[in-house]
């Protein structure tokens, strides 16, 4: 095997921590026009991340311009966790987060899109560093190496190992045959669709600021919110968690079919096996728990702050709808503590933990293509025991799935479920109970935000040790990265040279 060539390595680094100091300075614009003191903090992170970027490119010019697959892998883990290391500076810098392991958790909760936090009051955070906190989540959302795609080729360097490696779901579409034309179609999309939610949060009510930090959080489904109680807040104002449903929605299916959508081949999306069972899962949870919410549960003791005000079937169905699709698409906003809704919902909703949703968009979790699949070969299973000679493809979008990647499915899930194992049986040695041990390692590990237990949705994450709040963020990331692009590194036979 071929030694790898740290030099194209530590280079692609050095460009991500450029981009990610350029995004530092949008933070600072926002912190010297709300004046919130800490412009110069923000500013020292920028120029700080800015300088070392410059220094790892500049050490490493006559580097090798040749990306493979090994590259690729190290390339994307190790690029997340150098984006996360600079992505603290904005905290420590400001002593908004002084204890480097609080401002770690906080930042990979941003960048893997998880949403859980260590914060206990959010509205006391200068605006500047709020800015940063949601722009971590829209910067990892597409993902920053998707971003770095489209300007590798300016080095000569292509992409497709990177892109192969962090593009989220078991499939990486490919809208044009050159890589960065993808990558740039759908951060195009990105962008527009973020621009069209802060419009229409504007107009519906919120101020600009809480509009825009919404909207990075959304279409990255990432869950940070500028309010103490999240969307909850607006519990009064309605029409403001319809925005974010439709654009939770939206950022939770594949972005792929939004591309098809816009080019007007509609019927592309509508004859999508992934969006039909998409769609249909969120209609059958949120009738489910729209009916338990009217007919069993106490909604005025779950709302956290604001009363109803389009009567109660409304009010029922609107919480039922927005926890559906936030904890579907692993947006992690709340509207109400989910778990006052009678035992029963609360198991539901842990076992939404582990749906996620579509390949190809920012969502975390297992994935509906990946749920389609294995039940879709469980099925073939049934009627190959019935007729073991007869030819029986497993199919999706009216295709057969070769058995490699069907293989590679189960041994994904197989890997998942040993991962979140693992993960509770250490959060239980920590000292947690049964409820919120499970509850962490599913959200963690799913991209969430908000568990269960100690770690439910009117909670955060503050409880935890110090050894967890790492525990956490390693599972955050192995979710992120799909588990095989980090946990391949940790192999041995990954570092043999031949």
């Amino acid at each position: 095997m071929p030694r790898l060539n740290y030099q194209i390595i530590f280079h692609v680094m050095g460009l991500l921590l450029l981009c990610n100091g350029a995004f530092m300075l949008l933070a600072v614009l926002i912190s010297w026009f709300y004046q919130d003191g800490v412009t110069l903090e923000i500013s020292t992170a920028a120029l700080i991340t800015l300088f070392i970027g410059i220094l790892l490119m500049f050490s490493t010019r006559g580097h090798r311009k040749e990306v493979k697959k090994r590259e690729g892998y190290i390339i994307v883990t190790f690029g997340w966790i150098f984006m996360a290391l600079s992505g603290t500076l904005p905290y420590l810098i400001s002593e908004s987060i002084p204890q480097f392991h609080n401002a770690f958790f906080e930042t990979m909760s941003g960048y893997t899109t998880t949403g859980a936090s260590i914060l206990n009051d959010i509205e006391s955070i200068p605006d500047g560093i709020l800015f940063w906190r949601s722009l971590t989540h829209w910067i990892g959302g597409m993902g920053i190496i998707v971003l770095a795609i489209a300007i590798l080729p300016l080095l000569g360097i292509g992409g497709m190992q990177l892109f192969a490696a962090e593009a989220p779901g078991p499939n990486a579409d490919k809208l044009k045959p050159r890589i960065t034309d993808t990558a740039k179609r759908l951060w195009l999309i990105y962008v527009s669709y973020t621009v069209a939610e802060t419009i229409l949060l504007r107009v519906a009510g919120m101020s600009f600021f809480d509009a825009i930090n919404h909207s990075l959080s959304t279409l990255s489904t990432g869950g940070f919110s500028t309010k103490n109680i999240s969307v909850a807040y607006w519990n009064d104002q309605p029409i403001i968690q319809y925005i974010i449903i439709l654009f939770m929605i939206l950022a939770g299916s594949n972005f792929v079919l939004s591309y098809f959508s816009f080019k007007g081949r509609i019927q592309k999306v509508l004859h999508d096996d992934e969006f039909k069972w998409y769609i249909l899962f969120i209609a059958v949870f949120t009738i489910l728990a729209s009916v338990l919410i009217y007919f069993e549960a106490d909604l005025s003791l779950s709302q956290i702050d604001h009363p109803m005000v389009w009567g109660e079937a409304e009010s029922a169905f609107r919480h039922a709808l927005f926890q559906v699709i936030a904890i579907i698409t692993t947006t992690g906003f709340v509207t109400a503590d989910y778990t006052m809704w009678t035992p029963f919902l609360t198991v539901v909703f842990f076992g939404l933990f582990f749906l996620g949703g579509s390949a190809g968009s920012t969502s975390g979790g297992v994935k509906v293509m990946r749920h389609i699949i294995m039940i879709r070969n469980g099925m073939t299973e049934f009627k190959r025991s019935l007729h073991p000679n007869a030819i029986l493809p497993v199919r999706f979008n009216g295709k057969s799935v070769s058995h490699e990647i069907v293989f590679n499915i189960l041994g994904f899930f197989i890997l998942y479920m040993l991962a979140f194992i693992i993960g509770s049986v250490v959060f239980g040695g920590m000292g947690l109970d049964f409820q919120t041990a499970i509850g962490g390692a599913a959200s963690s590990l799913g991209n969430i935000g908000p568990a269960l237990g100690a770690l439910g949705p009117v909670n955060n994450f503050d409880i935890l040790p110090v050894f967890g709040k790492y525990w956490s963020a390693f599972l955050m990331l192995i979710g992120r990265l799909e588990l095989f692009t980090v946990l391949i590194i940790l192999t041995p036979y990954f570092w043999r040279n031949r």
